[in-house]
This record gives C-alpha cells, sequence and structure tokens, in this order.
C-alpha cells in the first residue's frame, strides 16, 4: 500500500470517532465519511505499520442507514462537534451496543459479552441536547470574527453558520454566541490567531440549566492579561438576555489546549448557575461553576442515574461515591431514598472521594443545601484517599465508581475490593477501559449483573455504561449429615476443635493491616503503590492492567530502602511470604 494511491476498500466496521473501518492486504484502514456495508475508491493518505487513513474519492455501494444529507450541515464542511450526523439513529444504537459488546469480550475476557449487554438506552432528544458549549474563535475570511467548532483533528475553526446554526447546542447557547460575536464585531475586538500569536478572543464557553427558572453562565476566554470594555459587554449581555446570571473572563495565555487554563475572574452576577436533576417532588439541585463536572445531556443524566437507583441493594447503610465529582450521582439517590419514604435518621451514611477540591467544596455545599449534612467528601487521589475513608466507615453496602475516561487506578480496585463490598456499580464513559478494569474486579470474585449502556451523546461515537457487580454465590447446595463421638463412621469429639484450628482459613491480609502493622512498629507511613511494588519485586500475585499506560505523567516514587525492609517484615508477619 502506499500513499497518494487510489484503492477499492470495503467498510465493515465503525470508529468512534465516526470514521468507516476496512481493510487492505491484512492493514487497517480508517476512512473518515464511509459507513460500514459501503465499497468506494479511497485515496492513502497516510501510511504506518499498524494502520493507514484513506479518503474517500468515490461510493459505490451506500449504506441503508446513510442520512443523507447528514443531519447537520456543519458535518459536511468537515466539522467536529459530532461525528455521526451521517448515521441513522437506530444505527447509531446498535454500533455503541457493539463497541461496548467487543470490548468486554477482547479486552476483558467477559463470556457471552454479546447477550449481557443489554440494548442502549436512546436518548430524547437527539439534537438541541447539550448543557454546555465550548466555542473557539478565528478571523473571519471576510474580516472580522466569526467562531465555531474545530475541524477533526485540527485547529482550524468551522465557523457556525448564524442561519444554521449548531444541531447540539441549546437555544440558551446559540443566543449567546449570536449576541458575543455581533458585539465583539461592534467593537471591533479580534481573534486569536495561533500561527501568528496576534489577537485577544481564544474561546467562549456557555453553561445552562435544565430545570428551575432559566439561568445561563457565560465565560469569555481571552489571550490577554484583560480586556478593556469587558464590564460593559458583560452588562449588555446580562440586559439583552436575562437568563445570563453569571459571566465570568478567563486570561488564558499560556499555548495549551485547556480551555479554562488561568486566571478566571467573576465579572458579573453569581458565581455559579442552579439546575435541578429530576422531576419528583424533593429533586436535587446543584450549584455548577465553571470547572464543575457535569453531565452535558441532561435528561439522559436523570435516566443513568435512575439506572444506578435501580441497581441500589436493598436497605444500603453505607455509600461510597468515588470520583464524585460535585455529589450530583450520591446526593441523587440519597434524594431518591427520601423521596420513597426513608426518613431521615435511616438514610445510608454517604462518602465521597474527588480529586478537585473546588469540586469537594461544590458537593459538600450540594449535600448541605439539599438537606443532607451527614454526607461527608474527602478530598485527594481516589487511590491515596480510599483507604483512609473505608478505615473510618467500614464495609459498604455498595462502591460507585464513576472515573474518567482512563478509568480506575490499580491499586484503588485493590482498595475497593479488599473492602468487601457486596455490590459495585461502576458508571464508565469509555469501553475500554471499563472492560480493563471489570477484568481485574470479576478476577476477584464478582459477577456482573447487568450492563446497560446508555445514549448520553447522541451524534457522536461515545457511551456511556452502567454496570452492577455482585460477589458471586453459590449455584448449589450439598447438603451432609455428620454424627459425633466415638465408633466408625463418627468423628470423635476431642478433635473437632483440633480439626477446627488446622482447616480454619487465615484471615485475609489487606493493605490497610500492612499499613497499621508498619505505623505501630516504625513509626511511619507506607503508601499503597509501596506495598504493590514490593510484592511485585518478590513475585506475589497481582492483578495485572493488562491497559496500563506506558508512560506516567509524572515518574513513579519508589520506597526507600528502609521501607522495603518494613514492608518485608510486614510480609513475614502476617506469613505472606
Amino acid at each position: 500500500m502506499e500513499k497518494n494511491k487510489l484503492y477499492e476498500l470495503e467498510i465493515d466496521s465503525i470508529a468512534e470517532d465516526g470514521s468507516g473501518i476496512g481493510r487492505l492486504d491484512g492493514l487497517v484502514v480508517f476512512c473518515r465519511g464511509m459507513l460500514p456495508g459501503e465499497r468506494g475508491v479511497v485515496r492513502i493518505l497516510k501510511v504506518t505499520k499498524s494502520y493507514a487513513v484513506g479518503k474517500a474519492v468515490s461510493i459505490s455501494t451506500f449504506s441503508p442507514h446513510r442520512v443523507e444529507p447528514p443531519s447537520c450541515p456543519n458535518f459536511a464542511r468537515s466539522c467536529g462537534g459530532c461525528t455521526f450526523c451521517h448515521l441513522d439513529a437506530a444505527e447509531q444504537l446498535t454500533w455503541k451496543r457493539r463497541r461496548v459488546s467487543d470490548c468486554l469480550s477482547r479486552i476483558g475476557g467477559l463470556p457471552d459479552a454479546a447477550a449481557l449487554v443489554a440494548p442502549v438506552l436512546p436518548s430524547e432528544p437527539v439534537f438541541r441536547y447539550r448543557n454546555k458549549s465550548i466555542y473557539a474563535f478565528s478571523p473571519a475570511a471576510g474580516g472580522g470574527i466569526t467562531c465555531g467548532f474545530y475541524a477533526p483533528n485540527s485547529h482550524r475553526v468551522v465557523p457556525i453558520r448564524e442561519t444554521e446554526g449548531c444541531l447540539l447546542e441549546n437555544e440558551m447557547s446559540r443566543e449567546i454566541r449570536d449576541f458575543t460575536v455581533e458585539y465583539m464585531n461592534a467593537y471591533g475586538i479580534s481573534a486569536y490567531d495561533e500561527c501568528s500569536g496576534k489577537g485577544v478572543l481564544r474561546a467562549l464557553m456557555v453553561r445552562t440549566n435544565h430545570r428551575g427558572p432559566r439561568e445561563a453562565m457565560a465565560v469569555l476566554v481571552i489571550h490577554a492579561k484583560t480586556l478593556p470594555g469587558m464590564e460593559a459587554y458583560a452588562a449588555a449581555l446580562c440586559a439583552a438576555l436575562p437568563f445570563v446570571v453569571s459571566v465570568y473572563l478567563c486570561a488564558n495565555t499560556q499555548n495549551t489546549n485547556v480551555v479554562l487554563r488561568g486566571d478566571l475572574r467573576l465579572i458579573c452576577g453569581k458565581p455559579s448557575i442552579r439546575d435541578v436533576i429530576g422531576a419528583f417532588p424533593g429533586a436535587p439541585s446543584f450549584e455548577i461553576s465553571p470547572h464543575s463536572f457535569y453531565q452535558v445531556n441532561p435528561t439522559q443524566t436523570e435516566r443513568l442515574y435512575e439506572l444506578v437507583y435501580a441497581f441500589l441493594p436493598d436497605e444500603p447503610q453505607l455509600i461510597y461515591d468515588i470520583y464524585c465529582g460535585i455529589g450530583t450521582i450520591g446526593i441523587y439517590l440519597l434524594s431518591r431514598l427520601r423521596e420513597a419514604g426513608k426518613a431521615q435518621e435511616r438514610l445510608p451514611i454517604l462518602a465521597g472521594v474527588e480529586s478537585v477540591s473546588s469540586a469537594v467544596s461544590d458537593a459538600r455545599r450540594n449535600a448541605l443545601e439539599n438537606g443532607f449534612p451527614n454526607a461527608a467528601f474527602y478530598c485527594g487521589d481516589a487511590a491515596d484517599v480510599t483507604p483512609d475513608v473505608i478505615a473510618r466507615y467500614g464495609t459498604p453496602s455498595v462502591v460507585i465508581l464513576d472515573p474518567p475516561r482512563k478509568g480506575c487506578d490499580a491499586a484503588l480496585i485493590e482498595t475497593v475490593l479488599a473492602s468487601n463490598a457486596e455490590n459495585i456499580i461502576y458508571v464508565s464513559c469509555d469501553p475500554a477501559t471499563l472492560a480493563r478494569d471489570l477484568k481485574r474486579i470479576c478476577a476477584a470474585g464478582y459477577l456482573c449483573a447487568r450492563i446497560q449502556p446508555v445514549d448520553m451523546f447522541p451524534q457522536s461515537g461515545h457511551v456511556e455504561t452502567v454496570v452492577l457487580l455482585s460477589h458471586k454465590k453459590p449455584d448449589s447446595y450439598i447438603h451432609i449429615d455428620v454424627e459425633f463421638g466415638e465408633g466408625e463412621g463418627k468423628i470423635p469429639v476431642d478433635k473437632i476443635v483440633q480439626r477446627a484450628e488446622q482447616y480454619k482459613p487465615k484471615e485475609r491480609v489487606t493493605y490497610k493491616r500492612i499499613k497499621e502493622y508498619i505505623l505501630e512498629k516504625y513509626g511511619f507511613k507506607v503508601h499503597t503503590a509501596y506495598i504493590a511494588e514490593v510484592k511485585r519485586s518478590l513475585g506475589l500475585p497481582m492483578y495485572d492492567a493488562p491497559n496500563a499506560v506506558e508512560k506516567l505523567k509524572q515518574a513513579r516514587k519508589h520506597p526507600t530502602p528502609e521501607k522495603v525492609e518494613a514492608i518485608k517484615d510486614a510480609l513475614h508477619y502476617f506469613a505472606v511470604i
């Protein structure tokens, strides 16, 4: 296969970014714009050892599931905001379900994955659903500025035409976007150009609520320390669109893809907007600040949280919410239990863990404002903080894991397994890392009782998945009659205690017990990762991470010789080695 040459290609699958997947001479070829079942001529743009990238020149056989023209006109102009606009809604769900089951089978080694994965819970609506939009500014072709979304794999902005808009943005977002572009053009404010390093306006982030009085937040991101006239813009925006209750300025002069990096300053209005999740009496409300993690599809968020509620065990006493963000899942569950008739004193204890300090502050405030003063939230890396939370509260009724796309830290999973939780509810936004983590959890004695994908992002390849994991139960029981005493076929009474001691199972040695032993004997603490490193060096059985990252963002710290010897001593003490 050679670059720039033409080849006939048949597509048999589709990638998350919407590219059709075919094969030529045993090599995988990605071709954006083509769908499974289609055949056509492609020009090869890139060839590597493991894959190639092509561009469709002509299509001779079309898929019956193709939407033509694509549902959003910006898609035809190579807008990267959506990836599945050329595929009908029902077939989008088919491929999302297949992607989840393929990952669970191929990466997770889950038998009968295709049968276990339920049909994807569809979204209603499939357009205008986003409560958060980030628009990039760029110089307009005829002068002035425009804004839109980046083309795939580039920083070229595809402008959103005023007459067409974006099919994912809601009405409040559209009005704020249109007002901002018109205002900045009227006052001659330039857009930042990455190539030349000149210009001011970088991006506009809009957040909106779903229930309650309409509220929206606008965050203007600039490549400068300040913007003269920002106060006047904020006042004009709030006057023209009264639902705008919060306006921020973010001074981001760094060479980074992170939008809200730099000094963030409230210019006008409230520091946050308020939204309500659920339509039931006593449904919880949440304060959403610029950095808050909050699901972007509010209708599907309520359906997803209802799934988590349905997966709860009967009469839960203690709930751990790991990667809890601003506390939405845990607080929603407490609200549903209260609405179902649970008295305040009979509600389960909720303990959340989150690494972002501002999110923890929001979670604590949200819990208080929704009437749950006993809910507790702890700040720190989940792998570091969760062992202390478990040591304080004990074995949970259920652990909820809602990690970012990279999945759960291996040390955290070991901690959760050591907690002896009867149930784990895993909320995943990436099927590959979900499969990796489920393989580790199922190897420790859990079964996937329910696997339910949820279409949180129509018109894209992303899919959310909720999994209920429960401890394995025996398939059957054998009844045995035993006689004690002297004589043939009987067990001597004086041997009972001796045999009981002989066959008594060893008490499980947890990382917590090893840490406590070392602290008491040596007077210093050791990290869970240090214990794991020593165990690994001794060849002891560990839970492997088959898809572990090849390169860490920061160099891994290693235990000192003193701590290594202390850990080995503890392992000897507990008869692990």
